[in-house]
């Protein structure tokens, strides 16, 4: 509980106005005061808890310095948290041979000038701890009742840290069990300087409970989970000497985090889930101080660098196989790691988003490839990449090309190599094209009646259009990747022909058709 300390009693009414004097034990002056007891006795050390202030006129204390010494020592024993005296009905000023004994104790001796009564200030303290008492309470509802909706709302470990900083009103990080920043939400002081060399200092900083205060650091520190599952730790800013809301909210913030783990299916799950909301935030807002300051913290430098935005996409094997998007999301952790790259990496949808900081004047390009051979070794992937960013302001470019480029090329693609918007040409237009209903209206337009006497008669002809407009230089390579006769497929131009009303020998007749068929199967992959 918030605890009232001996100093704060002085300064409260009525002792305030009865002159209060601090004759010894200033040292003390911190310590809480748990009630107040008033007497005269000289034995009244068995009577008291730890914490009691003691009021006392001094009517039936020792005259002999020996006597009051003794007196001194009982109440330190009990561990009182100071002596006040009022001056007038037994001496006129506290005895020398008390104040003396008091100093060598750090215990707090007090003398009033003035009279006062006794009873009014038993009550005045007694109210003041009840009402912090009550404020502590109500405070650690309201910690109880913030993280037990969090955990009936499946929160995720942001919300958690977003609920710690507001709570403490401090810095909050959670740290892998290699001491790297996994992620944080500042404090009103900002964190810059809570984050400077983390790891180094963080190592130094050892926990052997459950939760520990490092008063040099003025961190706050709980494990997370069980110690075998090395989950890492929660530090919380704390300069001062943490209250038990302090604790409780860090703890429970621990346990919260640890539960979500739990249900997480990925080792790595906090650092991916970190990462991919670095790279929305990014793709949200570039320029963002704090997110930039995230991103370094996250181990992506910022400062001189220049950027690639990667997207890759599970690419289907001819044998029909196709990994999923953890598989390969794995493949590109590894790839990440054993190139030394350093490079934010989350799932986001189907793909797997990277952003790949590299250093001024590299081979970017060189790099990219580099590290797409190293991931298609692994899993069959199509690695699309963005054009190089020079400027943190450009992030969000270079991603969203990523993804473009591998929105554009045909389902299935798949090589060892990366590609750019260079290699998707008319597709890359259509692929930005995509969602235009002028587009859709366009496609319907030029398929719709092939599509309904296919439904009909069951000839094909969409597939008869598609092999022509693949193979321009040869029908009988167009008939031959169909398995038709070059009769048949003659016969089935010719349906095509009356069907639409049109000349398939007419290069803008083609060029429709062919563009209809590219929006047709580029909208289809986006689809699924």
């Amino acid at each position: 509980m918030s605890a009232v300390t001996v100093s704060q009693v002085l300064a409260m009414e009525p002792l305030r106005g009865a002159g209060p004097t601090v004759l010894a034990g200033a040292a003390g002056l911190g310590a809480a005061v748990r009630w107040v007891h008033t007497t005269e006795l000289v034995d009244i050390a068995s009577l008291l808890r730890g914490g009691d202030l003691v009021l006392s006129t001094g009517i039936a204390l020792p005259d002999d310095a020996a006597g009051l010494s003794s007196f001194a020592r009982s109440l330190h024993a009990s561990e009182a948290t100071g002596l006040v005296i009022e001056l007038g009905r037994r001496w006129s000023r506290v005895p020398d041979a008390l104040v003396v004994a008091c100093e060598e104790l750090d215990l707090p001796l007090v003398a009033l000038d003035r009279e006062v009564r006794f009873a009014a200030v038993a009550q005045a303290v007694g109210e003041r701890i009840v009402d912090e008492q009550v404020d502590e309470l109500r405070s650690a509802q309201r910690v109880h009742d913030v993280f037990t909706q969090l955990g009936m709302a499946e929160a995720g470990p942001a919300q958690i840290l977003e609920a710690t900083a507001r709570l403490a009103g401090a810095t909050v990080v959670q740290e892998d069990d290699r001491h790297g920043v996994v992620d944080y939400r500042p404090g009103p002081d900002g964190a810059s300087a809570f984050l400077a060399d983390w790891t180094v200092r963080s190592r130094t900083a050892v926990l052997d409970d459950r939760t520990g205060w490092d008063a040099a650091r003025g961190w706050l520190v709980t494990r997370i989970g069980r110690p075998e599952r090395g989950w890492g730790r929660l530090v919380l800013h704390c300069p001062e000497a943490p209250s038990q809301r302090a604790t409780a909210i860090v703890e429970r913030a621990a346990a919260a985090l640890a539960l979500h783990r739990l249900h997480d299916r990925h080792r790595d799950g906090p650092v991916r889930r970190a990462h991919s909301e670095l790279l929305l935030g990014l793709l949200a807002d570039p320029t963002s101080p704090e997110l930039l300051e995230r991103c370094q913290v996250a181990g992506l430098p910022v400062a001189k660098r220049q950027f690639v935005g990667l997207a890759v996409r599970p690419a289907t094997a001819p044998d029909g196989t196709r990994p999923d998007t953890d598989e390969v999301l794995a493949a590109v952790v590894h790839s990440v790691h054993e190139a030394r790259v350093p490079a934010l990496v989350a799932a986001v949808d189907r793909d797997v988003r990277v952003l790949l900081s590299l250093a001024v004047g590299s081979d970017a390009e060189r790099a990219t490839d580099d590290l797409a051979r190293r991931v298609q070794r692994r899993q069959r992937a199509v690695v699309g990449a963005g054009r190089v960013a020079t400027r943190v302001g450009e992030l969000d470019r270079t991603l969203h090309e990523s993804r473009h480029v591998l929105d554009s090329v045909p389902a299935g693609a798949a090589g060892e190599h990366v590609l750019r918007l260079a290699d998707v040409h008319l597709r890359g237009l259509l692929a930005m094209l995509a969602d235009d209903d002028r587009v859709r209206m366009f496609v319907r337009r030029e398929l719709t009646a092939l599509r309904e006497h296919d439904e009909r008669e069951g000839d094909g002809l969409v597939d008869v259009v598609r092999a022509l407009v693949l193979h321009p230089r040869s029908r009988s390579d167009a008939a031959a990747s169909l398995h038709l006769s070059r009769a048949t497929f003659y016969d089935r131009l010719a349906k095509v022909q009356r069907v639409l009303h049109a000349d398939l020998d007419d290069p803008d007749v083609r060029v429709s058709l062919h563009v209809a068929l590219l929006a047709e199967e580029i909208a289809s992959t986006r689809a699924h």
